[in-house]
């Protein structure tokens, strides 16, 4: 069982009433994890220590904090195992997945201390005789970060990487299922050399996130926020944010289309939809829910598809190599199996797996899914994707626009000029021509529209959302007045 503190001003703290809570995981049951249990004025502690922080961390050239951050990247790489173990235990997932979460973060890292010398501004011609007037970025200040539990290690970390390449400070609200996992992301950036107070870590039980999370939105010092999560919550942020006047950035739920045209290379398309729909049991806000697919080769593809899927390994991740470990929970298990149930009813057709032994389930394919069941609107986000059979490539865009969410999209086709012209119309913020729904990059602008959220992390996207613009002149020469 971890042991998992806040941290506030560079120290491991209790909270002030000494509460602390427990999570379990989710196949055994077991705690995996005792967590301090913050309050209110826990969380205001934490804005107060990362605000006194933000004189000192701001003030270093940008080189001195790019090697805190590789040096970040180096440290949280020789920590994968103990990361995988926290991954598994927290989360019920398996140790692939958080390795590849270990990669994916490191090199987040090293992005973000590229990216501390390309924080530029530019002189912008002005009207008035002898005025230099520039346009400078500079940082905002005190972020919030609030990262959720299905990709731990990425999330959070992506969560403060930018912000503190920026010369922020930073706060992580970790989610209440991986504490310790988002603890510890934070005591290996206080390891490599993180001035005191420039990270802080807030726990809480869950029946405290509203008060702990306005408290930390509300205070005067946090200047940003940003949240990964569902949409549901993310609208609660985004009300929170607005009442207190705090610029937001939101990435959230999903419901991925990947298009399959007639000219298709099926079993290409076959790939990127297994990987897609069941990499992390489909708990990835970019999983392919749906594929939705030209009737003239849907035979072919679903046949192959229930096949490949079928023969996934499953179990308890820590007891073997497997593709499908568990579900974060109970919940998650009952809400994919009613959707499906639904779909059935109304006439689709299960094609391979739903049977579940305990929070572990078999990938699941439904074919013959139509707009008029839940399975084709709501995110189950689990083990499953539905095929929708379409006449042509009008009504496959149609369809994969009939959702509220616009994340992430896939269009598969050996016509690559249809294909980006296809592209540009389905309403999400990401397409992937001939790949996966399922794609990350540090250096790439990545965020959705519609219920997905808006703002965009990574890259010189991620560089304005966490820098304030300022106008700045300098009068060179004597200026002429009205009056």
């Amino acid at each position: 069982m971890e042991e998992a503190q806040l941290i506030i001003g560079g120290r491991d703290v209790k909270a002030k009433n000494s509460a602390t809570f427990a999570r379990h995981n989710p196949i055994s049951g077991e705690e995996a994890t005792r967590a301090a249990a913050a309050t209110v004025e826990d969380a205001k502690a934490a804005a107060d220590a990362a605000a006194a922080a933000f004189p000192r961390w701001s003030a270093l050239g940008p080189s001195a904090r790019r090697a805190v951050l590789n040096k970040a990247a180096d440290l949280l790489e020789q920590r994968a195992q103990q990361f995988a173990t926290l991954v598994m235990a927290e989360t019920g997932a398996t140790a692939g997945w958080g390795h590849f979460n270990i990669h994916l973060a490191a090199g987040m890292l090293r992005e973000a201390a590229a990216m501390t010398t390309q924080i530029q501004g530019e002189v912008v011609p002005s009207d008035i005789p002898g005025s230099m007037a520039m346009a400078l970025r500079q940082p905002v200040g005190v972020v919030l970060g609030i990262a959720p539990w299905n990709a731990p290690i990425i999330l959070g970390v992506r969560a403060i990487a930018m912000p503190l390449a920026c010369g922020n400070t930073v706060i992580l609200k970790a989610s209440e299922v991986c504490p310790a996992t988002h603890r510890l992301i934070a005591a290996t950036l206080r390891d490599a050399g993180l001035a005191d107070g420039a990270i802080n870590v807030i726990t809480h039980e869950p029946k405290d996130a509203e008060k702990v999370t306005e408290a930390l939105i509300s205070h005067p010092a946090v200047k940003r926020v940003n949240f990964t999560g569902s949409t549901r919550v993310g609208k609660i942020i985004a009300n929170l944010s607005a009442k207190y006047l705090k610029p937001c950035l939101l990435e959230l739920g999903g419901k991925a289309p990947l298009i399959v045209l007639a000219d298709a290379d099926i079993d290409q398309a076959v790939n990127a939809t297994v990987f897609g729909a069941f990499a992390n049991q489909g708990q990835i806000c970019m999983s392919t829910e749906r594929v939705i697919i030209d009737e003239t080769v849907a035979d072919e593809f679903a046949a192959k598809l229930a096949r490949r899927v079928a023969a996934l390994p499953s179990g308890d991740p820590r007891k073997g190599d497997v593709v499908l470990g568990s579900v974060v929970g109970q919940p998650t298990v009952e809400r994919v199996q009613k959707l499906v149930k639904d779909a059935v009813s109304k006439g689709a057709k299960v094609l391979t797996g739903g049977e579940a032994e305990g929070t572990v389930m078999k990938g699941v394919v439904v074919d013959r899914v139509t707009p008029d069941m839940e399975l084709f609107r709501e995110e189950s986000f689990g083990p499953q994707v539905s095929i929708t059979r379409v006449k042509d490539a009008e009504e496959a865009i149609r369809l994969a626009n009939d959702t509220e969410y616009g994340l992430s999209a896939a269009l598969h086709t050996r016509d690559i000029a249809k294909g980006l012209e296809l592209a540009r119309r389905i309403e999400t913020g990401i397409c992937h021509i001939n790949g996966p729904t399922v794609a990350d990059e540090p250096q790439m602008p990545f965020g959705g529209v519609k219920a997905s959220g808006y703002g965009r992390f990574g890259g010189r996207a991620g560089v304005d959302a966490f820098t304030e613009l300022r106008w700045i002149t300098v009068q060179l020469s004597p200026r002429q007045y009205p009056f």
